[in-house]
């Protein structure tokens, strides 16, 4: 990832982290006003999104350090951890609390009051307005990325977890406050509390299943994703057509982190090539791929005679 694309996701975080924040603050005061499960519910979501975006800068900024003798690959990784860990807290901060507020509302609704629901009409409103903002920037530096592409293409090529963990963040909090808002009006319309306790578990639903697909996607990037098709073949046609090189017997590429990628291959050399001939054919070969794929920081090529593999 370039420079520019990483400030791009630190903008998109910070932007998400001041909605959250102001949201989260207000949902709460709303809540105790008029005891709505759904919002206390919200609360709580919209208060584990605001440390799910200082997990991301944490992240993001470990992700800078530079390589030592104990990771000597780097840490771009720490990316793909701390972006895992957020999906994590979505499901344990947020749904597990929310289904739990719906159950306990439902459960003791005979008992239960709903306070006066203009002030959570307001906060909704206002909220919804902020996480349409938020999730602007997050569309927009995603589509910057997307290039023309298929969203569904654009997804699944991205290696940098940051920008869509806060889109679907943002997407599940519509969402929550939509849902939010029927329990509350519901709940006003027919005198009965366990609406709100219903849209509260339905809120939970949501945010279990965004933090189960972000948990899906970032354990692959955990894992260890390679390069792109487009990436790959890239790799191997200006491989194979560099200079001293016969042919890509085999390629293995692995991403250290959104913008670190290992590339290991074995190229075939002529048989009688001498050592130094050799190595002029790998510099030129790698000098033509970091030229073309910037994010292939770490080549290594091995020289091996041709047994007419196919490097696919």
């Amino acid at each position: 990832m370039a420079e520019g694309e990483d400030e791009g996701s630190v903008a998109v975080v910070i932007r998400a982290l001041a909605a959250n924040l102001g949201i989260a603050i207000a949902k709460f005061v709303v809540a105790f006003i008029s005891g709505s499960a759904a919002m206390l519910s919200e609360a709580v979501h919209s208060l584990a999104d605001t440390g799910n975006q200082v997990i991301l800068l944490l992240g993001m900024r470990k992700a800078r350090r530079s390589e030592d003798r104990r990771h000597e690959f780097g840490y771009g990784s720490e990316r793909y951890f701390w972006a895992f860990i957020v999906a994590v807290s979505l499901f344990t901060m947020g749904a597990t609390f929310s289904i739990y507020e719906g159950v306990d509302k439902i459960v003791h609704r005979h008992s239960e009051t709903l306070g006066n629901p203009l002030y959570a009409f307001i906060v909704l409103g206002v909220s919804l307005s902020l996480e349409l903002f938020s999730l602007q920037g997050a569309v927009a530096e995603f589509r910057q990325f997307r290039a023309g592409r298929s969203f569904r293409r654009a997804f699944e090529e991205s290696r940098d977890p940051v920008v869509f963990v806060v889109m679907f963040e943002d997407l599940a909090d519509i969402a929550g406050l939509l849902l939010a808002l029927a329990g509350v009006g519901l709940s006003k319309l027919t005198g009965d509390v366990l609406w709100d306790g219903l849209m509260s578990i339905n809120v939970g639903v949501v945010l279990a299943f965004v933090a189960a697909f972000l948990a899906w996607k970032t354990k692959h990037l955990l894992i260890g994703e390679a390069v792109t098709a487009q990436e790959r073949d890239q790799i191997i046609a200006l491989t194979q057509g560099s200079e001293g090189v016969r042919k890509l017997i085999h390629l293995r590429t692995l991403h250290l982190g959104p913008d670190e990628v290992l590339v290991g291959a074995k190229i075939a050399v002529a048989h009688d090539d001498t050592a130094a001939a050799v190595a002029r054919a790998i510099d030129a070969a790698e000098l033509r791929v970091r030229a073309a794929v910037p994010t292939a920081t770490v080549i290594y090529l091995e020289p091996d005679i041709d047994r007419s593999r196919d490097p696919r």
